[in-house]
């Protein structure tokens, strides 16, 4: 059963970031130039779907960049955020300056608009 708002504020503010493990979501698709696209349902309910969407698709694609895409790829629920950043510094080295800090972020905003969640959250 999916937890309240204020059951997963609580488990956030005790938890420290670093330590979380991130899992994804939604389905998503790899372009040629290995992008992630993330497949996001334009509606939960059955109905909605088949009322509206019948000359529409049924998702909203939201294209991530080079960076976004490295990260949303490193996601299996297994790492945590600390392992995903010491992964990607190796990768990129000098290239991604900063690395907890926008690797952060950039979960930070996945999980605000709930494109990701977390295992212990969960």
């Amino acid at each position: 059963m999916a937890k309240g708002f204020f059951e997963r504020r609580k488990i956030f503010k005790k938890a420290n970031y670093m330590d979380l493990h991130p899992v994804i979501k939604f389905e998503y698709t790899l372009d040629d130039n290995s992008l992630v696209t993330i497949n996001i349902p334009r509606f939960k309910l059955l109905f909605f779907q088949k009322m509206i969407l019948k000359k529409r698709s049924k998702y909203i694609y939201l294209k991530l960049d080079n960076l976004g895409s490295k990260v949303w790829l490193e996601i299996d629920g297994k790492k945590n955020v600390y392992e995903i950043c010491s992964i990607l510094k190796d990768r990129l080295g000098e290239e991604l300056t900063q690395a907890e800090e926008r690797v952060t972020k950039f979960l930070s905003i996945l999980y605000n608009n709930r494109h990701i969640s977390f295992k212990e959250i969960e």
